[in-house]
């Protein structure tokens, strides 16, 4: 599904290049479940942003389901964007004014979706998180987890290839943490492939695969025993 070969990524800083990533050999099949960690300036929010087509690299090859990134134009990058990757970021990124479906089909707004089968996909997407009863609240009348869940509701609404996860948990307390990985857990058993950073070994224990990075490189990349349901 996806991988990466020699893959870098440098900035020029004044006289100083600093090599975010350096020479990064990954490949990642479909229905992986998999945390990258590493410290503050290790690479991976920008290998993050990388395998989002939100940056491209400086060299080295990316191929996403058989298509090579680079050879994409800024609307084909969009498009990859809305239709074959679902984000879930640490701010959750909703719409204060929007209630939880409004919010949930944005994304088929811009693909433009018709507003009858928006409106059922939002809805259904919103069950699946377990806020069919939310569908009218807006975020200021839900909690920290229920605001995430309507998060992975609309990064789902398109049916992606792959969810990126941006420290998922970040900005929730322990149990509301864990309810939402459980979530990924249950979208990751109905093969979803699930990519998330964390810098919590709990959250990532979750996963079925931890990657380290630490100054641009991969230091360990290890697979773990699944964990009990």
């Amino acid at each position: 599904m996806i991988s990466m070969r020699s893959l870098c990524r440098h900035y020029e800083m004044g006289d100083q290049v600093v090599k975010a990533l350096d020479a990064i050999d990954l490949t990642f099949q479909q229905s992986e479940y998999v945390a990258i960690m590493g410290p503050s300036g290790s690479g991976k929010s920008t290998l993050m942003n990388i395998i989002g087509c939100l940056d491209t690299p400086s060299s080295g090859s990316y191929e996403l389901n058989g298509s090579q990134v680079a050879d994409m134009d800024d609307n084909q990058l969009a498009r990859i964007r809305n239709r074959e990757i679902g984000f879930v970021f640490q701010t959750f990124n909703l719409l204060p004014r929007l209630n939880c479906l409004r919010n949930v089909e944005l994304p088929l707004i811009y693909a433009g979706v018709d507003a009858d089968e928006r409106i059922e996909r939002a809805r259904g997407a919103l069950e699946r998180v377990g806020l069919g009863d939310r569908l009218t609240h807006k975020p200021g009348e839900l909690s920290g987890g229920q605001i995430q869940r309507v998060a992975i509701a609309r990064a789902l609404i398109n049916n992606p290839s792959l969810i990126l996860a941006d420290e998922p948990t970040g900005n929730l307390d322990t149990v509301t943490g864990n309810e939402i990985m459980s979530i990924f857990g249950e979208l990751s058993s109905a093969g979803n492939t699930i990519l998330l950073i964390t810098h919590e070994e709990d959250i990532a224990s979750h996963t079925r695969r931890i990657i380290r990075l630490r100054d641009g490189r991969i230091e360990h990349d290890t697979a773990q025993q699944e964990q009990p349901s």
